[in-house]
């Protein structure tokens, strides 16, 4: 069997290469300005005097903000395009690569952990306990990465880039509205679609799917169509592969809206979770735990559940269900909410307990938040990396760093929806002169009716995952003998 597109592979072709080092620049210079702005007399704000500091200046402000978003930018760019780039290395057709690529997205989500548990541990102290700006100085060192992608030049299997996808999805939506009034045939191989000698061999041709019948319309052949030769370009007739694109992307949303109610109860462990700790008995032994470092815990939890699933859980399901992959990515994706709805629920349960012993004037230890973040670590693993992959695996070929950053994306309107949802139970909870369940002092709130209340918003986002998962249509590659 043989698929019907070409890829267009070129080996360390220039301009694609410069193309994708363009594209981490802007991480560099973002790190660049940050750490100038450490290490410049001119660039950073006068020492504080005991608990007096100096406000910066708007030049050393806007130096500094402007080295953030180009930061943030940066970072953002470049796992939308790294992981993508990374996967298109291996060859689907054959299937010792196939699996192969599978376990890439895991390995590449335990170095991006990696990267995290550097920064929170060896930086942070490097920068407490030597130099600030050394510090940054030291994260400033990742243009060293950029000679590492540089080294691989002449292995690198590119593919070229085929067109807008902006372009192609607004094609098939004036289209189906230009021929409002056409009626769609029943028989699906009687829509337009090009041949096999097409100019546009580097895309997957796609099959027909049923939903989103009105879409259908953009690939109909009017009499106006046939009349004029030159038909494509008038954005009148779109092929069967355009329209499946726009609708694999209005499938793919309601997976990636679960995906952002998941984001924002998985944001509780840099927040919640700290709160609760610091009202926990910090102290082992002779030594002080600070709370917000057991988020390394979890970044070590997130490795030990990577090779688990790697190892242990990947063969073990091959096995049992004599396919390649085991789980399908849909199934691991409703684990990892699933596990989700578990790790709020052992907040809760762990809150609870921790008021009953401030009652007797006997805290817990924070210990007990260990099983939270264990169980936070895999719903990771089986929800992050997951979706990263299925965003990949879905994807039209010409939008996969496009839905790659829609599937990043879930994570940044995660961390806004737990602010607003942090915002709407404060006003609700404090009226009538209340502390509401998250005040200041958490030994007057009830932490453990907010862990309650996401466990069920998880548990009803999970209802809903399950739903349009059962109904979801994957993507149908058009084989050839």
């Amino acid at each position: 069997m043989k698929m019907t597109y070409h890829r267009k592979y070129v080996k360390g072709h220039a301009c694609r290469i410069n193309l994708v080092i363009g594209r981490h620049q802007k991480l560099y210079w973002g790190m660049i300005t940050v750490t100038l702005c450490a290490f410049s007399p001119s660039l950073k704000p006068p020492a504080c005097e005991g608990s007096s500091c100096h406000p910066a200046s708007a030049a050393q402000n806007l130096a500094f903000f402007s080295g953030l978003y180009l930061v943030a930018f940066g970072s953002g760019v470049i796992k939308s395009t790294t992981l993508p780039f990374g996967a298109d290395q291996f060859d689907d057709e054959k299937p010792t690569e196939r699996e192969k690529k599978g376990s890439f997205f895991s390995w590449f989500y335990l170095c991006i952990t990696l990267g995290f548990f550097t920064s929170v541990t060896l930086i942070v102290w490097i920068q407490q306990n030597v130099d600030w700006a050394f510090g940054y100085g030291i994260a400033t060192c990742i243009f060293l990465s950029l000679g590492a992608f540089l080294l691989g030049t002449p292995t690198y299997s590119l593919r070229m880039p085929s067109g807008s996808p902006l372009k192609s999805v607004l094609q098939v939506v004036v289209s189906s509205f230009k021929k409002i009034n056409l009626e769609v045939p029943k028989d699906g191989s009687l829509l337009y679609e090009e041949n096999k000698n097409s100019h546009d061999l580097a895309q997957q041709r796609l099959a027909h799917t049923d939903g989103f019948r009105f879409l259908d319309k953009a690939a109909v052949v009017s009499d106006l169509d046939l009349k004029d030769s030159d038909s494509r370009s008038s954005w009148r007739l779109c092929t069967v592969t355009q329209v499946e694109e726009l609708k694999i992307l209005l499938r793919l949303l309601p997976i990636w809206a679960t995906g952002v109610i998941y984001a924002a109860a998985c944001a509780q462990l840099f927040t919640t979770f700290i709160q609760q700790g610091s009202a926990m008995n910090t102290r082992i032994g002779s030594f002080s735990v600070p709370p917000a470092s057991l988020a390394s815990f979890e970044v070590i939890c997130v490795m030990l559940w990577v090779i688990f699933y790697d190892k242990i859980i990947v063969p073990a399901t091959r096995s049992y269900f004599r396919n390649e992959t085991g789980l399908s990515l849909l199934q691991r994706l409703g684990i990892g909410r699933f596990l989700i709805i578990l790790t709020m629920a052992t907040a809760a349960l762990v809150e609870a307990r921790r008021l009953g012993s401030v009652k007797t004037g006997e805290p817990i230890s924070i210990m007990w938040q260990l099983p939270q973040f264990f169980i936070q670590a895999g719903s990771d693993v089986f929800s992050n990396i997951t979706l990263l992959e299925f965003f990949y695996g879905q994807a039209p070929e010409r939008m996969k760093s496009t839905c790659t950053a829609l599937a990043l994306l879930s994570t940044s309107l995660g961390s806004y929806l737990s602010s607003l949802i942090v915002t709407l139970v404060a006003v609700i909870t404090t009226r009538g002169g209340e502390p509401g369940w998250i005040p200041d002092d958490v030994n007057e709130g009830h932490l453990d009716y907010y862990f309650l209340l996401w466990a069920a918003l998880c548990a009803l986002n999970f209802s809903v995952y399950v739903a349009f998962a059962r109904k979801y249509t994957p993507k149908t590659v058009i084989m050839e003998a």
